[in-house]
């Protein structure tokens, strides 16, 4: 015994058209043969597009509601299915199924609109100076400018593109096909204006028809002070023109900054080293050293050991957005120990110990300077 075609779709006896629609939708999605591969699912989903059939038109619905089956038993439409020529069933169905599959979506919404252009990437090497404090740099870019002699067009001077006769203007076109289980649309590019909607008798001879040209040009640009590897800039309206009237795109400048024979970074600091002699570290001194703003007195307290670091505020690298704000610059000492000297100097040196009280045998020179730094 057949089911009841309400109990089908699972709404009630007085259910809308509207209210049958969207049950229909509903059930189709989950039971379609492409989508579920369970065990029935091909038989439920025709059950659904027959009580559908039925129930989604007023004039078979009203013989249905007072016979039954028997009132619809002659076949409904063309070949027992109703003829959905406002593609408003089964065919929006069926696109919603595949529009997340292979892009179909995306070719439902008209194509001869403005169009924005490519973003670009260009790759820059700075000094490391250069990154500390920025400045001006001039680069060279080659990127699609839109076509001066056409205006971007595509069309000789004089001329101007004319609405494709395939598509009707819309980039599209559509093939209906009707199967047992109701109507399928196809929807691809328009071969003949690969999907622009327009078509371009005389070509404009500057850009071939394309409506841009490719242009090789020099840029001025600002080098925020303070970048790093890796930092990136933003060019506005600087990549490739737009198509149909479309904006440019924007060109995207990538910073890489060379290492320095002298300095390090680390964050906003600067990092380098210093050597000075045994005797300047035990007296202590005051010596000439490089920064990234020049020579700078640094101060060498007496008593100095290896490896001690001394800072000097305020000479690191601006801080990137805030260039008032700086890092430090830390120095790090090391002591020159020497491995031959003058027989005066051993001799004030061996003075020196028997001062200490130092033993001076086997180990000589290296072991008193050693013991000297260790204490």
């Amino acid at each position: 015994m057949a089911r009841d075609y309400y109990e089908i779709l699972g709404v009630s006896r007085n259910a809308d058209k509207e209210e049958i629609k969207r049950a229909y939708r509903r059930l189709a999605r989950k039971y379609h043969p492409d989508v579920n591969k369970e065990a029935g699912a091909e038989e439920r989903f025709k059950e659904i597009n027959r009580a559908y059939e039925v129930l989604s038109e007023p004039e078979t619905r009203a013989r249905y509601d007072r016979f039954g089956e028997a009132g619809v038993a002659g076949g409904v439409g063309v070949g027992g299915f109703q003829d959905m020529g406002d593609m408003g069933g089964f065919a929006d169905l069926f696109e919603s199924f595949f529009s997340g599959f292979a892009g179909a979506g995306q070719t439902r919404s008209r194509r001869s609109g403005p169009v924005r252009g490519d973003d670009l990437r260009l790759d820059l090497k700075l000094e490391f100076r250069e990154a500390v404090f920025g400045g001006e740099k001039e680069i060279r870019i080659s990127h699609l400018e839109t076509c001066e002699v056409c205006n971007g067009s595509g069309a000789k001077p004089g001329t101007r593109p004319r609405s494709c006769s395939t598509c009707s203007g819309s980039g599209q076109v559509r093939r209906v096909t009707r199967t047992p289980f109701g109507s399928f649309t196809q929807v691809s590019t328009c071969p003949t204006c690969n999907g622009t909607g327009q078509t371009i008798e005389e070509k404009c001879d500057a850009c071939e028809g394309n409506g841009v040209r490719q242009v090789t040009k020099k840029l001025k640009i600002t080098i925020p002070a303070g970048v790093d590897n890796g930092t990136r800039l933003r060019i506005s309206g600087e990549g490739d023109a737009g198509q149909r009237g479309g904006p440019p795109g924007d060109l995207y400048v990538y910073l890489f900054v060379n290492e320095d024979a002298e300095f390090q970074r680390e964050g906003i600091n600067i990092l380098s080293e210093v050597k000075i002699s045994y005797l300047q570290a035990i007296l202590g001194c005051r010596i000439q050293v490089n920064t990234v703003d020049g020579p700078q007195e640094l101060v060498i307290p007496a008593g100095t050991q290896p490896n001690t670091v001394i800072t000097l505020e305020n000479h690191g690298v601006p801080r990137l957005g805030n260039p008032v704000s700086r890092g430090d610059h830390l120095i790090t000492i090391l002591i020159d120990i020497p491995t031959k000297i003058t027989t005066e100097e051993r001799e004030l040196l061996e003075k020196l110990a028997k001062i200490k009280g130092d033993r001076t045998g086997k180990g000589g020179l290296e072991g008193f300077l050693g013991n000297l730094f260790q204490r």
